[in-house]
């Protein structure tokens, strides 16, 4: 599942659910060189933006919001997930410029991390959209209005359903070795990348249906003359943030499962289609990278709708500034008295 092309070598791309067949026929040479400079700077920028985005929303939530709450305890949830997918990263990276160098353990582990962070996410976007369709639909249910242990159930059962799905990525990877001498972490054949990608198609499928569902019969309801205005506010942060894991995950969703038929056994090629191969191979790789690059970037993109969209998220964070700004104030203020008493007895204290 690292990314691990050599420059000169046709090797897999063995980095997330889908991996680019070896055709000895055809020298990647661009598509690796773009990859080997886009991938690490583009990573560096994701994982900067999550852990500050994402580290933000948890201090947020924890200092001013009622964790006890079903919604609180799901955004709680996604920011986590996030951080989790966004920890797999560097490695990849890493990876992607020198190599599985880690060792076995380590690339078990890294790639198990990285899916539990992934499908975590999905499935908490599912249930907050579930659960604001409850709220809209039967405002009255107990489901809108539970707290408390029903939210430590509802986290329990997310993070146990991400464990057991994620599972497989930590039996089935391991360390290989390619032509060019150059370690990789990936699932040991192309029955495992198969499976990882059509979990992942089934995962993004399920949430469509669940997002298209819900907000289909949330909005006509939403639209008939005794409907509130007020509930249309609540429900453009969830709204949003299904909109943008369509967006960011659909295109990647549709390429990789149009790419999973190079896993399966294919005639051989002659020798005059040879350079026609070669280049839709190019333009196929090349599609599978920017596609990469706009789903991974999903996960440090939720803290920005929280705090542009979400009115209570925006309030908080102003007051979290304006409690900074009042506390350097007073300790600015603190150290002025300190030194002019200091001065006045005589001796200058150095703060």
């Amino acid at each position: 599942m690292a990314e691990t092309n050599s420059i000169n070598e046709t090797t897999d791309y063995p980095y997330n659910y889908t991996d680019d067949y070896e055709d000895e026929m055809c020298y990647r040479t661009n598509i690796n060189k773009f990859r080997a400079i886009f991938i690490p700077v583009f990573f560096s920028i994701v994982v900067i933006l999550s852990l500050f985005g994402n580290i933000l929303v948890i201090v947020i939530l924890s200092k001013y919001e009622n964790l006890k709450s079903l919604t609180n305890a799901f955004i709680l949830n996604l920011a986590m997930s996030d951080l989790l997918f966004t920890a797999g990263l560097p490695f990849w990276a890493y990876s992607h410029m020198y190599g599985w160098t880690l060792g076995e353990p380590a690339c078990k582990i890294v790639n198990f991390v990285f899916y539990i962070g992934f499908y975590s996410s999905g499935i908490v976007l599912i249930l907050m959209t579930i659960h604001r369709y409850v709220a809209v639909m039967n405002p009255f249910s107990d489901i809108v209005s539970t707290k408390g242990f029903y939210s430590v159930l509802a986290s329990v059962m997310i993070w146990a359903v991400s464990i057991l799905v994620a599972s497989p990525a930590f039996v089935f990877t391991k360390v290989m070795n390619t032509d060019s001498d150059q370690n990789i972490c990936d699932y040991n054949d192309s029955y495992g990348k198969l499976w990882g990608i059509y979990q992942q198609n089934i995962l993004f499928l399920v949430s469509s249906v669940v997002f298209v569902f819900c907000y289909s019969l949330i909005i006509y309801r939403l639209l008939r003359p005794t409907a509130q205005r007020r509930k249309n506010k609540t429900l453009k942060l969830i709204f949003i943030l299904m909109v943008v894991f369509f967006v960011t995950w659909g295109p990647y969703n549709i390429v990789i499962f149009l790419n999973s038929s190079s896993y399966f056994q294919k005639p051989p090629v002659k020798s005059s289609d040879t350079i026609s191969a070669c280049e839709k191979d190019t333009q196929q790789q090349y599609t599978i990278s920017v596609s990469r690059f706009l789903a991974y970037s999903h996960c440090c993109l939720n803290p920005v709708f929280y705090v542009f969209v979400g009115v209570k998220f925006k309030n908080h964070l102003k007051k979290m500034m304006k409690s900074l700004g009042h506390r350097n104030t007073s300790i600015r203020s603190r150290h002025s008295r300190l030194t002019i008493t200091s001065l006045t007895g005589g001796e200058e204290l150095s703060m």
